[in-house]
Order: C-alpha cells, then sequence, then structure tokens
C-alpha cells in the first residue's frame, strides 16, 4: 500500500435522491397578526413576508359593508418553524405607528373555514347600484294590488282614528289595478 491510500479517506457515494426528514414531516404553521395598519394589505404583506419564507395563504379580515380593513389578518407558512421564527421577530414590531402583534396559531385552534377566500383580491359588493336597480325595475301588477290593499288599511285605520277624536271625513278612493287587457292580435 502506497502511504497516500492510508492518510486518504475512501469517498463515500452522496448521489442518494432522499431529502433530510425534517422537511418531510414538517407541518404548515399559521399566524395570527393583530394591529395592522392602513396601507398594509394582502399583496404588500405577501411580499414582505415571503422574506421569511413561502407563503400558503393569507387572510385580511374585511368589512363586507364597505370593504375595508378590519385590521387583523391569518398567515399560514409552508413550515411551522418559518412561522416560530415570525412570530419571536415580528411580535411588537413597530409598522407605520403601530404595534404589530404576531402570534402563533394552535394547530386544534384552526377554523375548518379560517382560509375561506384567502388569496383572492376582494372585490366589494356595490350594494347601491344593486337597490338602485331594484327601484328601477318596473313593479308587477301582483306588487302594485299588494300595496293599494296596504294603503287601503292604512287609510281605513286613519279614519277609524279620526272618527274617535270627532272628525269625520271621506278618504280619496284608489284606483283598482286591472288585470291586463289581452290584444286581440296576439290570440
Amino acid at each position: 500500500m502506497s502511504p497516500s491510500s492510508e492518510i486518504m479517506p475512501k469517498k463515500t457515494s452522496t448521489t442518494s435522491k432522499e431529502k433530510p426528514s425534517t422537511e418531510i414531516s414538517e407541518k404548515p404553521g399559521v399566524l395570527y397578526i393583530g394591529r395592522i395598519p392602513h396601507g398594509f394589505y394582502e399583496h404588500e404583506m405577501k411580499n414582505y413576508f415571503t422574506q421569511f419564507g413561502k407563503v400558503l395563504k393569507l387572510r385580511l379580515s374585511r368589512s363586507k359593508k364597505t370593504g375595508l380593513s378590519k385590521h387583523h389578518a391569518w398567515i399560514q407558512f409552508e413550515s411551522a418553524a418559518v412561522a416560530e421564527i415570525v412570530a419571536k421577530s415580528m411580535d411588537n414590531y413597530l409598522m407605520f405607528g403601530h404595534l404589530l402583534k404576531v402570534k402563533i396559531v394552535p394547530e386544534d385552534q384552526i377554523p375548518e373555514n379560517l382560509f375561506k377566500g384567502a388569496n383572492r383580491r376582494f372585490k366589494k359588493v356595490p350594494w347601491n347600484k344593486i337597490e338602485g336597480r331594484k327601484l328601477n325595475k318596473p313593479l308587477t301588477r301582483e306588487v302594485w294590488q299588494r300595496r293599494i290593499a296596504k294603503e287601503e288599511k292604512r287609510r281605513l285605520e286613519k279614519v277609524a282614528k279620526m272618527k274617535d277624536i270627532g272628525y269625520e271625513y271621506e278618504p280619496a278612493k284608489l284606483k283598482v289595478v286591472d288585470p291586463k287587457i289581452k290584444d286581440k292580435a296576439m290570440n
């Protein structure tokens, strides 16, 4: 044997395709983030928190009525270890004059539909336009008949009250909605 072979250890092949066991068994971690400042929304949050690791889901709570932020969110990271690091480093972090509150949410406390609507752009429902369309829509004969019946009932109650205090009057009669006249040309 040569002296160089004794000193140099034999090389072992490291071509195994196995991943480290920590990545395989790692579960995703969920964080609660509170006291979120104005202007730090979904897109900005996703960009900011990807510096720590891969963000799987992000949901910022918003008001259904106005579409504005409720100033708290949930983020799911690919790894629970990354989520723990983020919670330690970002808790009480001063951002735009607000102290962020970042806490780890235990797996047993995560609701089933917590991330419902996550990773989607929030679209405000235009309630004013919807109600305006309802008001502009022509009313059917059934609706007019109900309205007339209700108004007649209201007027009769008013007459009864006025009679109790000693005043008699005859209310004006309302027009009755006639059934639709069929055109002879259509028959």
